[in-house]
């Protein structure tokens, strides 16, 4: 992806570590249930000094962010265990663990085609880095609400 694309894409949705995300919008938005209706058309960009990724497509769900969301949350008030980014589509991964001082240990799984492809990236930052991840999760559920399975609608 070039620069000038990257620029046109203004600012990520959510960065956490060497990873930028796009919301571009729902991909059904006309749907209301919460399996087809929480699918959301993202680009992510992922770059390192030596290489870079770059996927395009509907790939993560609202209910994954939502889960990342409270899982950020909970680790930077006890800077003890992992949050997750779990993908049902294998395009796209993170993970966050506690280490010792404040310290998190990220990785990055990152693919446009699981079948021919695998790309993953470790890095690692410290708990103030925490919170602009809660900020971006936020925002994107604030922008489109996450869609209720109809059980807890009742």
């Amino acid at each position: 992806m070039s620069d000038r694309e990257l620029e046109a894409l203004g600012e990520p949705d959510l960065q956490i570590a060497g990873l930028r995300v796009w919301v571009h919008g729902r991909q059904f938005p006309q749907l209301q249930d919460y399996w087809d209706g929480n699918w959301l058309r993202v680009t992510a960009y992922c770059s390192y000094p030596q290489s870079s990724v770059c996927v395009h497509g509907s790939f993560v769900h609202l209910g994954e962010i939502h889960g990342l969301h409270r899982e950020v949350e909970a680790l930077h008030q006890t800077l003890q265990g992992q949050a997750e980014l779990r993908c049902i589509e294998p395009n796209l991964g993170v993970e966050l663990q506690a280490q010792t001082g404040g310290h998190i240990r990220v990785k990055i799984s990152i693919t446009p085609d699981h079948m021919t492809e695998s790309h993953s990236y470790t890095d690692g930052f410290d708990q103030t880095y925490l919170p602009p991840i809660i900020g971006g999760c936020k925002a994107i559920l604030d922008k489109f609400p996450l869609r209720e399975p109809e059980a807890l609608q009742r």
